[in-house]
This record gives structure tokens, C-alpha cells and sequence, in this order.
């Protein structure tokens, strides 16, 4: 990275430099590890790819498996428009390819999760298909991000979404072809929108769909000064969404900027013991309502690495799960990611 200080201002891109000022032991290594989603890129002078993520990996827990989400990275630039973010597949599968050859116990993208557009509605199959090939036998699901909201001091996420796509016919006439393809869907919203999540998964029962980023719970803009109301309205829909057994939830996330917690803000980065503490309200609402087995720990990397290192990030999840039983650990950390993801 070449200006680590501009970087960090950005709120995208981690800091080695100030991540470098905090470092701990790393708690249960022998512990199985998937982690359910992380990103892979190299954009606007920062890389993340194989090499950085299996240095992530590979620094001291044991992280067997891991999913690939769609972040925009390495799409076609020639053919038909909506078959572009095929290239990402192609791209993945052949990080995966890659990784397989590579001498170490981490399997890098065994899952693949891409973006599709849904609002064009039945026309969407051939891109899905396109999809499926290009994925190898690696294509798990689609991401068609939904986090929008009316505050211009809420960053605009990709591919722009409306107010309400998770309700537009449209959109749900392309939902409705995942199913016929065993795909799941990943839904990114922010937490004022869990009750349109629920519309959905009610009105598509045989779709699985995997609650990005423990339903984004709002911190800044408007949301800044409301961090008690915020969560009980976020704690209301996350019960809400419980209630559907197609529904289960990433634990994870809260490491972004735009959420409750402003650690990327100090002089040092915090401990897992930190991090682990802030936490807990969010981590354990979502384990009581869904249960372990609907529950899976996400890094969300290099995109939490503006908050805390890989091995910190994942000491604090162990932390946090440091009173559940052994099935009950292993679900969150391996168990239910390996079944809702199909990873051999």
C-alpha cells in the first residue's frame, strides 16, 4: 500500500502499519476454521489476493476452507453487459484452482458467491447459468446487494440499489430462478430493511438465504448519536427473521466503518478482549435467535481489517464463543458454513 495514512481515511483499506502496533497469541489454533466470507482485490493501489489472504490465514489459526463473495473484481469487459461479473467467477475458480495446488491446510474459494442482476427478472437465468459453468462446481450462491437508505451520509453500495428492491416484482421474478438451481442468496442490508428481509424469505421459503454482516447495524450518519434505539430496533427485526428456518445469519461485519464502533479511530488497535466485549450484545442476540447451527463467523476481509488484524479478529470470535459447548463451536466456526455452503 502506498499511503497507508490516505488509505486509512478512506475507510476501506486496511493499515499494516498501525495494525503492526497490536499483536496477541492466538487462542485454540488446533480449532477448524471456515471462513464464510472475505473478498479478493486490487484496486485504487491496494491488493488483496491469494498470497495476502493465505497470509491471512496461514497466521496461526486454523482456517481449513474458506467463500469467496462477489466484490466486483476482475469482471468481463467485452460481451453482453449483464454476463460481465461472470469473469469474477471465472476469476475465483481460478483462485481456487490455484489454491489447491498450493502446499497448506487452507482451501481458498471452495465456495463461490457471485452477483447476478435479479432486477432483470427471468431474463436473469442465462446469467446464472453462465455462472454455474464458469464457477466449476464452486458456485455456491448470489449476491445482489440491497443496503440503501435515505441518508446521503450513508455510503451508496454497488450496484447502487433502489429503496425496496427486495420487494420489487422484478427483482423476485429473478429471485425466483435461484431455486431451480440449488443457488442460495446472500443479502447485505442495513438494519432498518431486516423487515424486507423477512417479506422475502417468507414469500421464498425454499431459498436459503445467508443474512450478510449480522444485518448491519447502522452507526454513523443519523444513526451516530442513536446507538441504544438502533439496537433495540436492530435486535426486533433480527427476532423477526428468526423466525424462518430458509434464514440464517454471518457473524461478522461489525468491523466496518460504518457501523457502531469506532476502534479504526484510535491510536492503537484494539485487543480481541476489546473487540470481544463491544461485540457480545450483537454476537449473542443473533446466536440465541437463530442457534448455532444457523450461525456461522465471517472475517469480512481485507474489509474488518480497518479495525484489527486477521488473528486478532478471529481471538475475538473465539472469545466470545468461549462458553459454548464443543458442537455448539464447532457450528459457529466450521460446521454451519460447510453445510450451508455444500464445501466438500
Amino acid at each position: 500500500m502506498s499511503n497507508p495514512t490516505n488509505s486509512r481515511a478512506t475507510g476501506f483499506f486496511p493499515d499494516p502499519a498501525w495494525l503492526a502496533l497490536w499483536s496477541e497469541d492466538v487462542l485454540e489454533p488446533d480449532l477448524p476454521i471456515v471462513d464464510a466470507h472475505h473478498h479478493l482485490w486490487e484496486r485504487w493501489g491496494h491488493r488483496y489476493l491469494l498470497p495476502e489472504l493465505l497470509a491471512d490465514t496461514g497466521s496461526g489459526h486454523h482456517v481449513t476452507a474458506t467463500v469467496f463473495v462477489e466484490c466486483v473484481s476482475q469482471y468481463r469487459t467485452d460481451g453482453p453487459t449483464e454476463l460481465w461479473p461472470v469473469g469474477e467467477t471465472e476469476f475465483a475458480d481460478g483462485v481456487a484452482a490455484t489454491s489447491e495446488r498450493v502446499d497448506g491446510p487452507t482451501r481458498a474459494c471452495a465456495g463461490i458467491v457471485a452477483f447476478a442482476d435479479l432486477s432483470r427478472g427471468e431474463r436473469v437465468r442465462e446469467v446464472l447459468e453462465a455462472h454455474v459453468v464458469a464457477g466449476g462446481g464452486r458456485l455456491r450462491g448470489i449476491r445482489h446487494i440491497a443496503a440503501w437508505d435515505a441518508s446521503d451520509e450513508i455510503p451508496p453500495s454497488y450496484p447502487s440499489p433502489p429503496s425496496g428492491l427486495l420487494l420489487d416484482p422484478a427483482f423476485r421474478a429473478g429471485f425466483a430462478q435461484l431455486a431451480p438451481l440449488g443457488l442460495s442468496f446472500d443479502a447485505w442490508i442495513y438494519h432498518p430493511q431486516l423487515a424486507e428481509l423477512s417479506d422475502l424469505a417468507r414469500a421464498f421459503p425454499a431459498v436459503t438465504i445467508v443474512l450478510d454482516h449480522a444485518g448491519g447495524p447502522l452507526g454513523v450518519g443519523p444513526y451516530r448519536a442513536r446507538h441504544a434505539e438502533v439496537f433495540a430496533e436492530w435486535k426486533r427485526g433480527i427476532r423477526d427473521l428468526a423466525q424462518y428456518p430458509n434464514i440464517v445469519v454471518k457473524l461478522g461485519g461489525l468491523g466496518m466503518r460504518i457501523g457502531m464502533f469506532d476502534f479504526h479511530s484510535g491510536a492503537t488497535p484494539p485487543s480481541s478482549t476489546d473487540l470481544a466485549r463491544a461485540w457480545r450484545p450483537y454476537v449473542e442476540t443473533c446466536i440465541d435467535a437463530f442457534g448455532p447451527d444457523r450461525c456461522m463467523f465471517e472475517s469480512n476481509f481485507p474489509v474488518d481489517g480497518v479495525t484489527c488484524s486477521y488473528p486478532v479478529l478471529w481471538n475475538a470470535f473465539k472469545r466470545l464463543a468461549a462458553g459454548s459447548s464443543a458442537p455448539e463451536k464447532a457450528a459457529l466456526f466450521e460446521g454451519t458454513a460447510r453445510r450451508i455452503y455444500r464445501l466438500e
